[in-house]
């Protein structure tokens, strides 16, 4: 009779049942999220869903235990209700923010986004916060830092999906000389050197060109290469590039472009020095 009057008054003290709990759902979250990081070759996107799913039982059986006494106290400060939802308004809309995120599935677990001004690859995201590996969008290489944005950011700032510049981008460049040379005597050699850079994965380009437009239902400019020529306010020249490329192809193409272009608009202008001499 003592005995199970002993785990009566155990299971009666809140307290310790929910430190008792919250110790037993933490041990097994580490046990879940060891196994998956030895065995799972998705583990960033496992992983994430396991610490949300781990984060969402333990706030659900923190309130269900302490119930009535949220309710009492919910009660005994009425008055102070809107002074506590003001203080609290950044963690509300954070876990409004999160909800959203959950509902509209607006990117996935490695998926690289912008949020507002920043770009990254999706690392993680809790009921708090979204967690991005930054990426430089000009080179499309990582920087090395990582991005915690509050989800009350998400609520409030427009979200764009990149993932497809994750293999293939829509690559731009301007090359800017001065109007001594008349471009279009070249201009055919630049896109035939274009053409030339793009050989070795134009079929490929080709199919993942049509493979965006099917799933954004748009027109994209590409996968030929386009060379552009227009004037800048000083009437220089500008050279408007655009290769529909791999990401990890566009700045080694760009040189490359860029070493063809430098190289016939010099040439050009030595004719003409020669032929005025």
């Amino acid at each position: 009779m003592e005995y199970f009057l002993t785990i009566n008054n155990f299971i009666q003290n809140k307290l310790v049942l929910t430190g008792l709990l919250i110790g037993i759902f933490i041990l097994i979250k580490i046990v879940i999220v060891s196994v998956v990081k030895k065995k799972s070759h998705n583990r960033r996107l496992i992983i994430n869903v396991v610490n949300n799913i781990f984060t969402i039982l333990i706030i659900v059986m923190v309130l269900n235990i302490w119930a009535a006494e949220i309710h009492k106290f919910a009660l005994s400060i009425t008055a102070f209700v809107v002074a506590i939802v003001l203080a609290c308004r950044e963690f509300i809309q954070c876990f409004i923010g999160f909800i959203y995120i959950l509902s509209s599935r607006p990117f996935s677990i490695g998926d690289w986004i912008q949020v507002g001004d920043h770009y990254g690859e999706v690392h993680s995201n809790d009921w708090a916060k979204l967690t991005l590996l930054e990426v430089d969008i000009d080179d499309y290489q990582y920087t090395g830092k990582t991005l915690y944005l509050p989800n009350s950011k998400l609520i409030t700032s427009a979200i764009k999906n990149l993932n497809f510049l994750k293999r293939y981008a829509m690559h731009r460049f301007t090359i800017v000389r001065d109007g001594s040379v008349n471009p279009f005597d070249f201009i055919e050699g630049l896109l035939q050197k274009a053409t030339e850079y793009s050989s070795d994965f134009h079929e490929v380009a080709i199919r993942y060109n049509q493979l965006i437009e099917s799933r954004l239902d748009i027109n994209i400019a590409g996968p030929e290469p386009q060379i552009q020529i227009t004037t800048s306010e000083l009437g220089d020249t500008q050279f408007l590039f655009t290769i529909f490329c791999p990401t990890d192809r566009a700045l080694e193409i760009e040189q490359q472009l860029t070493s063809d272009c430098l190289g016939m608009w010099f040439e050009k202008k030595k004719q003409l020095l020669t032929n005025n001499v």
